[in-house]
């Protein structure tokens, strides 16, 4: 890409063109010092510092362009659709252990306010499905119990499962960061 500008130095460059330039000597000889990053300090008084700045946002963004070329085979675009579907899947597991934990919230409360019961020949209503069957207190809070264990064990192969994706994140970071560096953005947005 620069190779074509150094054979025409005779020739204005599209900046120089679009500025009216017709000889880009100067600017097309700071092309060197700018990408080694010696180029002199832009001079504002000078009616040419406003192409000067377009030129080296211009070479910048070819310099920047050529970087960014970086060939993605078929098994990149597997591992990135890859990281994906696990990114997907950990986000539906975090939402479902919260929503398992604010299940399990609701039942140790419903286990307090019975245990806050003076009577004990209270029958408490249960809910089975979408049927409502009322047992005693010690009924009532033994299936409470089984249920919050459920919740519980659920919780726990969920948090285990949210670990296994984690590793598989991580490792495909590693490999794509590597391939694609500053290219590829693997992070999650903080929306």
């Amino acid at each position: 890409m620069l190779k074509g500008r150094n054979k025409r130095e005779n020739n204005p460059c599209e900046e120089c063109q679009g500025l009216g330039q017709t000889n880009n000597n100067a600017g097309c000889e700071s092309l060197a010092n700018l990408l080694t990053g010696h180029s002199p300090p832009i001079d504002w008084s000078d009616k040419r510092a406003s192409h000067e700045v377009k030129m080296r946002h211009h070479i910048v963004s070819v310099f920047n362009e050529a970087v960014e070329d970086v060939n993605v085979t078929f098994e990149d675009q597997q591992k990135i659709n890859k990281f994906a579907r696990n990114n997907n899947k950990l986000i539906e597991l975090r939402e479902e252990i919260e929503l398992k934990k604010k299940q399990l919230q609701n039942l140790e409360d419903a286990s307090d306010d019975i245990m806050m019961l003076d009577e004990d020949a209270v029958l408490v209503p249960y809910q089975i499905g979408e049927v409502f069957i009322s047992h005693s207190q010690d009924e009532t809070q033994e299936m409470l119990e089984a249920a919050k264990q459920s919740l519980q064990d659920e919780i726990q192969a969920l948090q285990s499962r949210v670990e296994a994706i984690q590793q598989v994140l991580s490792d495909l970071k590693v490999q794509l960061y590597a391939k694609f560096g500053n290219n590829i953005n693997l992070e999650a947005d903080d929306n």
